[in-house]
Protein backbone atom coordinates (compact mmCIF):
# COMPACT_ATOMS: atom_id res chain seq x y z
CA UNK A 1 0.00 0.00 0.00
CA UNK A 2 2.76 2.59 0.78
CA UNK A 3 4.61 1.80 -2.23
CA UNK A 4 1.37 2.69 -4.55
CA UNK A 5 0.63 6.10 -2.13
CA UNK A 6 4.19 6.89 -3.16
CA UNK A 7 3.71 5.96 -6.80
CA UNK A 8 0.54 8.09 -6.68
CA UNK A 9 2.61 10.70 -5.19
CA UNK A 10 5.14 10.86 -7.64
CA UNK A 11 2.31 11.11 -10.56
CA UNK A 12 0.63 13.79 -8.76
CA UNK A 13 4.56 15.78 -8.68
CA UNK A 14 5.06 15.31 -11.95
CA UNK A 15 2.04 16.58 -13.34
CA UNK A 16 2.21 19.47 -11.17
CA UNK A 17 5.54 20.26 -12.50
CA UNK A 18 4.59 20.08 -16.07
CA UNK A 19 2.14 22.61 -15.82
CA UNK A 20 3.20 25.78 -18.34
CA UNK A 21 3.45 28.75 -16.09
CA UNK A 22 2.07 31.20 -18.33
CA UNK A 23 1.52 35.28 -18.22
CA UNK A 24 -1.42 36.42 -19.18
CA UNK A 25 -1.54 39.82 -21.38
CA UNK A 26 -5.18 41.23 -22.87
CA UNK A 27 -6.84 43.62 -24.82
CA UNK A 28 -10.02 42.39 -22.74
CA UNK A 29 -12.97 44.46 -24.29
CA UNK A 30 -16.00 41.57 -24.03
CA UNK A 31 -19.66 43.73 -22.72
CA UNK A 32 -17.80 46.94 -22.62
CA UNK A 33 -20.37 49.70 -22.89
CA UNK A 34 -19.59 51.42 -26.21
CA UNK A 35 -21.70 52.70 -29.37
CA UNK A 36 -20.93 49.42 -31.16
CA UNK A 37 -20.38 45.63 -29.96
CA UNK A 38 -16.56 45.28 -28.79
CA UNK A 39 -15.15 41.84 -29.54
CA UNK A 40 -15.55 39.00 -27.15
CA UNK A 41 -12.76 36.22 -27.80
CA UNK A 42 -10.42 37.48 -25.58
CA UNK A 43 -13.05 36.95 -22.69
CA UNK A 44 -14.22 33.87 -23.96
CA UNK A 45 -10.03 32.75 -24.21
CA UNK A 46 -9.34 33.69 -20.32
CA UNK A 47 -12.82 31.80 -19.16
CA UNK A 48 -10.93 28.71 -21.33
CA UNK A 49 -7.58 28.75 -19.86
CA UNK A 50 -8.72 28.96 -16.48
CA UNK A 51 -9.75 25.45 -16.78
CA UNK A 52 -6.92 24.48 -18.61
CA UNK A 53 -5.40 21.88 -16.03
CA UNK A 54 -1.91 22.03 -17.88
CA UNK A 55 -1.37 25.28 -17.35
CA UNK A 56 -1.14 27.69 -14.32
CA UNK A 57 -1.74 31.45 -14.89
CA UNK A 58 0.18 33.62 -12.50
CA UNK A 59 -0.59 37.33 -13.05
CA UNK A 60 -2.58 38.98 -15.95
CA UNK A 61 -2.00 42.32 -17.49
CA UNK A 62 -4.51 44.55 -19.52
CA UNK A 63 -3.87 46.46 -22.93
CA UNK A 64 -5.71 48.96 -23.77
CA UNK A 65 -9.19 50.31 -22.09
CA UNK A 66 -7.42 49.25 -18.48
CA UNK A 67 -10.09 50.50 -16.32
CA UNK A 68 -12.63 48.34 -17.86
CA UNK A 69 -10.97 45.14 -18.30
CA UNK A 70 -9.39 45.26 -14.71
CA UNK A 71 -13.29 45.22 -13.25
CA UNK A 72 -14.10 42.57 -16.33
CA UNK A 73 -11.38 40.39 -15.51
CA UNK A 74 -11.83 40.27 -11.71
CA UNK A 75 -15.75 39.46 -12.57
CA UNK A 76 -14.56 36.61 -14.64
CA UNK A 77 -11.25 35.28 -12.03
CA UNK A 78 -14.56 35.36 -9.57
CA UNK A 79 -16.68 33.21 -11.29
CA UNK A 80 -14.17 30.48 -12.86
CA UNK A 81 -11.33 30.89 -10.52
CA UNK A 82 -11.41 28.04 -7.97
CA UNK A 83 -7.15 27.69 -7.33
CA UNK A 84 -4.83 30.62 -5.69
CA UNK A 85 -5.82 33.70 -6.00
CA UNK A 86 -4.40 35.14 -9.78
CA UNK A 87 -3.54 39.19 -9.41
CA UNK A 88 -4.52 41.29 -12.39
CA UNK A 89 -2.73 44.91 -13.31
CA UNK A 90 -3.63 47.73 -15.29
CA UNK A 91 -1.06 47.84 -18.11
CA UNK A 92 -0.43 50.85 -21.00
CA UNK A 93 -3.74 52.79 -21.15
CA UNK A 94 -3.68 53.24 -25.47
CA UNK A 95 -0.74 50.98 -26.50
CA UNK A 96 1.12 54.62 -27.44
CA UNK A 97 3.52 54.53 -24.95
CA UNK A 98 6.21 51.77 -25.55
CA UNK A 99 8.70 52.29 -22.84
CA UNK A 100 7.03 53.71 -20.02
CA UNK A 101 6.51 51.54 -17.23
CA UNK A 102 2.97 50.62 -15.85
CA UNK A 103 2.02 48.33 -13.23
CA UNK A 104 1.82 45.30 -15.26
CA UNK A 105 5.17 45.69 -16.90
CA UNK A 106 6.60 46.18 -13.28
CA UNK A 107 4.83 42.99 -11.57
CA UNK A 108 5.88 40.80 -15.05
CA UNK A 109 9.25 41.43 -14.16
CA UNK A 110 8.84 40.80 -10.84
CA UNK A 111 7.18 37.66 -11.94
CA UNK A 112 10.17 36.62 -14.31
CA UNK A 113 12.93 37.60 -11.60
CA UNK A 114 11.26 34.25 -9.58
CA UNK A 115 10.61 31.74 -12.20
CA UNK A 116 10.96 31.56 -15.93
CA UNK A 117 7.07 31.73 -18.46
CA UNK A 118 5.61 31.09 -21.40
CA UNK A 119 3.95 34.80 -22.00
CA UNK A 120 0.42 34.84 -23.59
CA UNK A 121 -0.18 37.89 -25.79
CA UNK A 122 -3.73 38.57 -26.82
CA UNK A 123 -3.39 42.23 -27.66
CA UNK A 124 -0.50 44.54 -28.87
CA UNK A 125 2.46 43.98 -27.98
CA UNK A 126 3.30 47.33 -25.79
CA UNK A 127 3.06 45.97 -22.39
CA UNK A 128 5.74 43.25 -23.41
CA UNK A 129 8.14 45.22 -25.80
CA UNK A 130 8.57 47.82 -22.61
CA UNK A 131 9.25 45.30 -20.47
CA UNK A 132 11.95 43.97 -22.93
CA UNK A 133 13.33 46.99 -24.00
CA UNK A 134 13.79 48.45 -20.58
CA UNK A 135 15.31 45.11 -19.08
CA UNK A 136 16.91 43.52 -21.53
CA UNK A 137 18.32 41.23 -18.24
CA UNK A 138 15.24 39.61 -18.14
CA UNK A 139 14.81 38.02 -21.61
CA UNK A 140 16.43 34.57 -20.32
CA UNK A 141 13.43 34.19 -18.32
CA UNK A 142 11.12 34.17 -21.13
CA UNK A 143 10.47 30.59 -22.22
CA UNK A 144 8.22 31.95 -25.47
CA UNK A 145 5.61 34.51 -26.49
CA UNK A 146 2.49 33.34 -28.04
CA UNK A 147 1.38 35.80 -30.26
CA UNK A 148 -2.18 36.31 -32.18
CA UNK A 149 -0.95 38.57 -34.71
CA UNK A 150 1.05 38.15 -38.23
CA UNK A 151 -0.32 36.61 -42.05
CA UNK A 152 1.19 34.01 -44.81
CA UNK A 153 1.48 36.79 -47.77
CA UNK A 154 -1.68 37.36 -49.67
CA UNK A 155 -4.12 36.58 -46.92
CA UNK A 156 -6.97 38.47 -46.45
CA UNK A 157 -8.79 39.07 -43.12
CA UNK A 158 -12.03 38.32 -44.51
CA UNK A 159 -14.10 36.70 -41.90
CA UNK A 160 -17.88 35.38 -42.86
CA UNK A 161 -19.19 35.80 -46.25
CA UNK A 162 -15.90 37.79 -47.12
CA UNK A 163 -17.06 40.89 -48.35
CA UNK A 164 -15.12 42.78 -45.75
CA UNK A 165 -11.61 42.65 -45.17
CA UNK A 166 -10.24 43.39 -41.40
CA UNK A 167 -7.01 44.44 -40.48
CA UNK A 168 -3.97 42.99 -38.57
CA UNK A 169 -5.19 45.02 -35.62
CA UNK A 170 -2.42 43.96 -32.51
CA UNK A 171 0.19 44.10 -34.92
CA UNK A 172 -1.20 47.41 -36.61
CA UNK A 173 -2.22 49.23 -33.21
CA UNK A 174 1.72 49.24 -32.45
CA UNK A 175 4.14 47.90 -34.82
CA UNK A 176 7.13 49.91 -33.11
CA UNK A 177 6.75 47.42 -30.03
CA UNK A 178 5.57 44.16 -32.29
CA UNK A 179 10.17 45.60 -33.85
CA UNK A 180 10.94 44.77 -30.37
CA UNK A 181 9.81 41.36 -29.90
CA UNK A 182 11.38 40.53 -33.71
CA UNK A 183 14.70 42.03 -32.58
CA UNK A 184 14.85 39.90 -30.18
CA UNK A 185 16.23 36.37 -29.24
CA UNK A 186 13.00 35.47 -27.53
CA UNK A 187 11.19 32.49 -29.27
CA UNK A 188 8.02 33.55 -30.96
CA UNK A 189 5.22 31.44 -31.92
CA UNK A 190 1.82 33.31 -33.70
CA UNK A 191 -1.85 31.89 -33.80
CA UNK A 192 -3.43 34.83 -35.42
CA UNK A 193 -6.50 35.01 -38.06
CA UNK A 194 -5.56 32.08 -40.55
CA UNK A 195 -5.21 29.33 -38.01
CA UNK A 196 -8.82 30.82 -36.10
CA UNK A 197 -10.66 31.16 -39.62
CA UNK A 198 -11.04 27.24 -39.37
CA UNK A 199 -13.16 27.81 -36.19
CA UNK A 200 -16.58 29.36 -36.02
CA UNK A 201 -18.85 29.47 -32.49
CA UNK A 202 -22.95 30.58 -33.28
CA UNK A 203 -25.71 30.46 -30.60
CA UNK A 204 -26.46 26.90 -31.27
CA UNK A 205 -22.81 26.40 -30.23
CA UNK A 206 -23.43 28.24 -27.18
CA UNK A 207 -26.52 25.85 -26.27
CA UNK A 208 -23.89 23.61 -23.74
CA UNK A 209 -23.78 26.48 -21.57
CA UNK A 210 -25.89 26.57 -17.95
CA UNK A 211 -28.00 29.87 -18.29
CA UNK A 212 -29.44 28.78 -14.87
CA UNK A 213 -25.60 29.70 -13.83
CA UNK A 214 -25.39 33.46 -13.01
CA UNK A 215 -21.81 33.71 -14.83
CA UNK A 216 -23.07 31.15 -17.98
CA UNK A 217 -26.25 33.38 -18.70
CA UNK A 218 -24.02 36.59 -18.50
CA UNK A 219 -21.27 35.10 -21.18
CA UNK A 220 -24.36 33.59 -23.60
CA UNK A 221 -26.05 37.51 -23.03
CA UNK A 222 -22.90 39.31 -23.49
CA UNK A 223 -22.05 37.56 -26.98
CA UNK A 224 -24.98 37.99 -28.36
CA UNK A 225 -24.25 41.92 -29.46
CA UNK A 226 -21.33 40.32 -30.89
CA UNK A 227 -23.06 38.13 -33.03
CA UNK A 228 -25.36 40.99 -34.38
CA UNK A 229 -22.79 42.96 -35.33
CA UNK A 230 -21.02 40.02 -37.55
CA UNK A 231 -23.95 39.44 -39.23
CA UNK A 232 -24.52 43.01 -40.10
CA UNK A 233 -20.95 43.22 -41.30
CA UNK A 234 -19.85 39.67 -42.47
CA UNK A 235 -23.50 37.62 -43.29
CA UNK A 236 -23.14 35.21 -40.67
CA UNK A 237 -24.88 35.48 -36.92
CA UNK A 238 -21.47 34.03 -34.80
CA UNK A 239 -18.04 34.91 -34.57
CA UNK A 240 -14.54 33.60 -35.02
CA UNK A 241 -12.87 33.10 -31.27
CA UNK A 242 -9.36 34.61 -32.27
CA UNK A 243 -7.31 34.45 -29.12
CA UNK A 244 -8.43 30.98 -28.50
CA UNK A 245 -6.16 29.47 -30.78
CA UNK A 246 -3.31 31.85 -29.48
CA UNK A 247 -4.14 29.74 -26.19
CA UNK A 248 -4.38 26.83 -27.96
CA UNK A 249 -1.24 26.50 -29.13
CA UNK A 250 0.21 26.50 -25.91
CA UNK A 251 -2.54 24.26 -24.18
CA UNK A 252 -3.29 21.65 -27.10
CA UNK A 253 -0.78 22.18 -29.77
CA UNK A 254 -1.87 18.91 -30.93
CA UNK A 255 -4.84 20.51 -32.84
CA UNK A 256 -2.59 22.99 -34.98
CA UNK A 257 -0.20 22.55 -37.92
CA UNK A 258 2.89 24.62 -38.03
CA UNK A 259 5.01 26.32 -40.27
CA UNK A 260 8.17 25.89 -38.05
CA UNK A 261 11.15 27.75 -37.97
CA UNK A 262 10.10 30.41 -40.85
CA UNK A 263 11.14 33.65 -41.24
CA UNK A 264 9.50 36.73 -40.39
CA UNK A 265 9.40 40.23 -42.07
CA UNK A 266 7.90 43.63 -42.61
CA UNK A 267 6.65 44.47 -45.79
CA UNK A 268 5.28 47.76 -46.54
CA UNK A 269 2.55 47.27 -49.42
CA UNK A 270 -1.16 48.80 -50.59
CA UNK A 271 -3.44 48.45 -47.81
CA UNK A 272 -6.37 45.65 -48.76
CA UNK A 273 -8.60 46.83 -46.31
CA UNK A 274 -9.33 50.34 -47.29
CA UNK A 275 -13.08 50.21 -46.31
CA UNK A 276 -12.13 50.36 -42.91
CA UNK A 277 -8.77 52.01 -42.82
CA UNK A 278 -10.04 54.64 -45.85
CA UNK A 279 -7.00 57.14 -44.61
CA UNK A 280 -4.91 54.53 -44.90
CA UNK A 281 -3.77 53.63 -48.64
CA UNK A 282 -0.19 51.88 -48.26
CA UNK A 283 0.90 49.92 -44.70
CA UNK A 284 3.28 47.96 -42.85
CA UNK A 285 2.16 43.80 -42.73
CA UNK A 286 3.56 41.38 -40.80
CA UNK A 287 4.29 38.52 -42.60
CA UNK A 288 5.86 35.12 -42.39
CA UNK A 289 7.02 32.74 -45.57
CA UNK A 290 9.91 30.51 -46.37
CA UNK A 291 11.27 32.81 -49.34
CA UNK A 292 12.47 35.65 -46.57
CA UNK A 293 16.22 35.83 -45.95
CA UNK A 294 15.70 37.59 -42.28
CA UNK A 295 17.41 35.90 -39.47
CA UNK A 296 14.31 36.07 -37.06
CA UNK A 297 12.54 32.83 -37.45
CA UNK A 298 9.04 31.66 -35.83
CA UNK A 299 6.50 29.27 -35.62
CA UNK A 300 3.49 30.15 -36.74
CA UNK A 301 0.26 28.14 -36.62
CA UNK A 302 -1.48 27.88 -40.27
CA UNK A 303 -4.52 25.60 -39.37
CA UNK A 304 -6.83 24.63 -36.69
CA UNK A 305 -7.80 21.42 -36.90
CA UNK A 306 -11.25 19.59 -36.75
CA UNK A 307 -11.70 18.89 -32.92
CA UNK A 308 -10.27 22.40 -31.48
CA UNK A 309 -13.32 24.36 -31.71
CA UNK A 310 -15.14 21.34 -29.74
CA UNK A 311 -12.58 21.17 -27.11
CA UNK A 312 -13.59 25.29 -26.75
CA UNK A 313 -17.02 24.17 -26.44
CA UNK A 314 -16.55 21.50 -24.23
CA UNK A 315 -13.82 23.50 -21.86
CA UNK A 316 -16.83 26.94 -21.63
CA UNK A 317 -19.22 24.02 -19.83
CA UNK A 318 -17.22 22.59 -17.92
CA UNK A 319 -17.52 23.45 -14.08
CA UNK A 320 -15.09 24.09 -12.21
Amino acid sequence: MKIKIFALALLLSASLQAQTKVWFDTDIMIGMPDKTAREVDDGITLIMALKQPQIEIVGISSITYVDYSYDVINKILGWHNKGAAIPVYKGSPKADDLGVENDGTRALYEALRKEKLTILALGPMTNIATLIQNHPDIIPQIEKISICAARTPGLLFNPGNGKLNVFDYNYELDNKSMDVLLNSSIPLVFAGYEPSSYTHIGNIDLASLDTNEEADKWLFDIVQPWMDKNEKYFGVRGFIPFDCSTLGVITHPEYFTYHKDIPIQVNYKKNDALQVQPNVPYKNFLEVSYKYKTKKKVDYAIRALQGFEEKILETLSVKN
